[in-house]
């Protein structure tokens, strides 16, 4: 159904998308909403409702707010632009309330009840320690139009996932049989570490590694040298003039000596062809992050773990490894989500085997 005044379902995604890109670079935070009108064009009532319902979200609504199709005919959006946090009640529920009354009082209170209206802030704030993925998918259908658009792709990806990754457990198991007993020799504890990381929309899964530390180590350590890493707050006097902070910890104490060996050669990673296998990684993306990375993410960081699924190797490791800063290593990260191909894919794993031999970077 068309109504006057209101964006196309393609102008309004198309402004979703813009809108997202402005919050990230002043930080000031929107709230797109949703009402969804499926029981009335169920019923047949949507050419009579639909015009209050517009009407009542132009009156609640600035002239800076941004009301469109955000599906056509189906859903209505608003994005109110520059929303202010700093309130007593969640703003999204201040935002709510106002619409859902003021609706209730242009319609009666059954037809109101069948309208679904829901609130969805930007960028989301997830509760530390949460199973939830960290992504609200309402606020990226834009990522869904481009899965779509490249569904052949995707599969071709996933079989060369599939054949590559049984394919190297398979060749190098008695590499793995070696690691293994080696690990198992030179310090107690289990041979495959297992660290939660987030993947693709903020999904957790269980990243496997080769041991490489000392057991019952504390990860301050790492967790504040990667969180000040990522804040730009690493770039002491240990740092050689003109060269950028290292991503990864260089004499790092809590790493045995066959797991600095096997850092350098990257065999740790290893294990990972089994999160490949069960779907949870690729061959090619970005590293998957530690929760507690992301909790110091600028808003634009939070890119490399939404548009793509998190990979063993990608562009940052053929490209940069650890000899680039966390904003480089980031901007890699979205150049592949945007211009990934199959043919990509092919060029930096036939590239990962020399930047592994080269081993700069690696720690």
């Amino acid at each position: 159904m068309q109504l006057g005044g209101l964006l196309s379902e393609e102008t309004f995604r198309a402004m979703l998308l813009q809108e997202r890109r402005r919050a990230e670079r002043s930080r000031k935070l929107f709230v797109l909403m949703l009402l969804d009108a499926a029981a009335f064009v169920a019923d047949g009532t949507a050419e009579k409702i639909l015009p209050k319902i517009q009407s009542v979200i132009l009156n609640s609504s600035r002239e800076t707010d941004i009301v469109g199709w955000y599906k056509d005919g189906i859903v209505l959006g608003v994005i109110f632009t520059e929303v202010s946090v700093e309130t007593k009640h969640p703003i999204t529920e201040i935002l709510r309330s106002k619409v859902v009354n003021a609706l209730q009082q242009e319609l009666n209170r059954p037809a109101s009840s069948k309208l679904v209206v829901t609130v969805h802030l930007f960028p989301e704030s997830p509760e530390k320690g949460g199973s939830d993925p960290i992504a609200d998918f309402k606020l990226y259908p834009d990522l869904s139009e481009e899965k779509s658009k490249k569904r052949l792709s995707i599969v071709i990806k996933r079989v060369l996932d599939l054949a590559g990754s049984l394919g190297i457990l398979v060749l190098l198991s008695p590499l793995f049989a070696l690691i293994a007993l080696a690990i198992k020799l030179t310090s107690k504890g289990p041979v495959v570490f297992r660290q939660e990381r987030l993947g693709q929309f903020g999904s957790t899964f269980d990243c496997l590694k080769f041991r490489t530390m000392y057991v019952n180590n504390d990860p301050k350590i790492h967790r504040e040298y990667v969180q000040q890493l990522i804040a730009g707050q690493v770039g002491n006097g240990s740092q050689e003039s003109g060269k950028a902070a290292t991503y990864k910890i260089t004499n790092d104490p809590r790493v045995t000596s066959v797991g600095r060996l096997l850092r350098k050669a990257s065999l740790d990673e290893l294990p990972q062809f089994l999160n490949v296998l069960r779907g949870e990684m690729s061959l090619v993306g970005p590293r998957p992050p530690i929760p507690y990375e992301f909790e110091v993410y600028d808003i634009w960081h939070r890119r490399r773990v939404l548009e793509v699924k998190p990979g063993i190797t990608g562009l940052w490791q053929v490209s940069g490894r650890s000899r680039i800063c966390f904003d480089d290593m980031v901007r890699l990260d979205l150049r592949y989500a945007q211009s990934w191909s199959v043919w990509l894919d092919l060029k930096i794993l036939m590239a990962t085997p020399r930047a592994v031999i080269n081993g700069e970077g690696a720690y």
